[in-house]
């Protein structure tokens, strides 16, 4: 029996918009309705905690009304035949509630909460003190770790380190597959991480955006044109039928 090969999924907003989350950018995403440095900033939260903490809040509520789709659970059925890794740039845990049992998060989970001195270079991003809440809020006062501090959401915030991207370009440089499916890679340094594919990985691009399409094609990068759903659909029969 052939030994599986290695697919690994580096998945952004995209993926889970058929959900009903909001993406990021364009289409009424959430950072044209915020101001992104109000809310997903170290300075943000400095400034006005509690509106940090109710702009999360909401998403965690929105979170737990919507399902997975049928991307995140083909993405979870092809390790039936595949080695599968998800490298996702979402917060959301669609994917584990799809199935995938290899998930790792490069901004952080929405679901969990970490003290807001905890989790940083000093102590060596030790999850020791991270909490997984579920999809509850938390309020002001809310204190966790050894010194009692406010419990912030454990996400990363633009100018904050991304300690998991070494451990994803470990696994995007032993893939023998890569498929990039609903971000458009605009997000640094994640959106680097197709780079470290080895040379004879086949790298596929799932995305609608026709200009991003053409320009990755003329790299020799595999694309279908099409959304999430639609297109892990056809990457799906592609890959298998190869």
């Amino acid at each position: 029996m052939a030994e599986k090969k290695n697919l690994v999924v580096l998945s952004g907003s995209g993926i889970s918009a058929e959900s009903g989350i909001s993406t990021f950018r364009g289409g009424n995403g959430l950072w044209d309705n915020v101001p992104v440095e109000e809310i997903c900033t170290p300075e943000g939260w400095r400034r006005n905690p509690a509106k940090v903490l109710k702009f999360y809040n909401e998403r965690r509520a929105q979170l737990a009304e919507v399902e997975p789709n049928e991307a995140h659970r083909i993405v979870a059925e092809l390790e039936s035949d595949f080695n599968v890794c998800v490298v996702t740039q979402n917060v959301d845990n669609l994917h584990e509630r799809a199935g995938s049992s290899r998930v790792l998060h490069l901004h952080g989970e929405l679901t969990k909460v970490r003290p807001e001195d905890c989790y940083n270079d000093y102590d060596g991003f030790s999850q020791k003190y991270v909490q997984d809440i579920g999809y509850r809020a938390v309020q002001l006062g809310e204190t966790g770790g050894p010194r009692a501090r406010q419990l912030r959401p454990h996400i990363v915030w633009f100018g904050e380190a991304v300690p998991n991207l070494e451990t994803a370009a470990r696994l995007v440089s032993v893939a023998d597959i890569l498929v990039i499916v609903g971000t458009s890679l605009q997000v640094y340094p994640a959106a680097s991480l197709y780079h470290y594919a080895p040379s004879g990985c086949a790298i596929w691009l799932i995305d609608p955006d026709e200009r991003l399409g053409r320009q990755l094609d003329a790299a020799g990068i595999h694309v279908i044109t099409d959304v999430a759903t639609a297109g892990m659909r056809q990457f799906r029969a592609e890959i298998l039928r190869g």
